[in-house]
């Protein structure tokens, strides 16, 4: 089965690639799962993702910039054990982009099994941030999440610099 970029001129249409293993009860995505730009697709077997098009926010790679406006974003949404796993099944080139080393996470981390990158964010928080960087709107995005204040404290002005 192949998936391929759903968007329009009039809005764009982010992508969350969920390992069937990432669950939901802790998912930071799963309140948002009801807005229309907004896509969710849970990785299965067999499943071979068309990346070309799309954003690909990833630990490492150049910083996201406002030459990546126009495009969505794909968000793997695991943990950070299991991201290879996702990785594997996308086909094509997507724009390789990370997000200021200098954000920080305000979710509270306690795995036991692997540690996470120093400079990783909750997926909404990856999403808020992404979506500010490209000059695109963020209402309501953080809206059901608990961390909200701790995360957006670090904002200084709104045009994504930090403190």
């Amino acid at each position: 089965m192949k998936a391929a970029p759903d968007s329009s001129a009039a809005e764009l249409v982010d992508l969350v690639l969920r390992h069937p293993r990432e669950r939901k009860s802790k998912c930071s995505l799963e309140p948002l799962r009801a807005r229309t730009d907004l896509r969710f697709l849970t990785c299965r077997p067999g499943l071979e993702l068309a990346a070309d098009g799309f954003v690909l926010l990833e630990v490492g790679a150049p910083v996201l910039g406002s030459g990546d406006a126009g495009l969505p974003l794909l968000l793997l949404d695991s943990t950070w054990r299991l991201l290879p796993k996702l990785r594997r099944v996308l086909t094509g080139e997507p724009r390789r982009r990370s997000l200021p080393s200098s954000a920080q996470t305000a979710y509270p981390r306690r795995s036991k099994i692997a540690p996470d990158p120093p400079d990783g964010l909750a997926s909404v928080e990856a999403l808020y941030l992404a979506r500010r960087l490209q000059g695109r709107s963020t209402d309501g995005l953080l809206d059901g999440y608990p961390w909200r204040a701790a995360f957006l404290r670090q904002f200084r002005d709104g045009r994504g610099n930090f403190s």
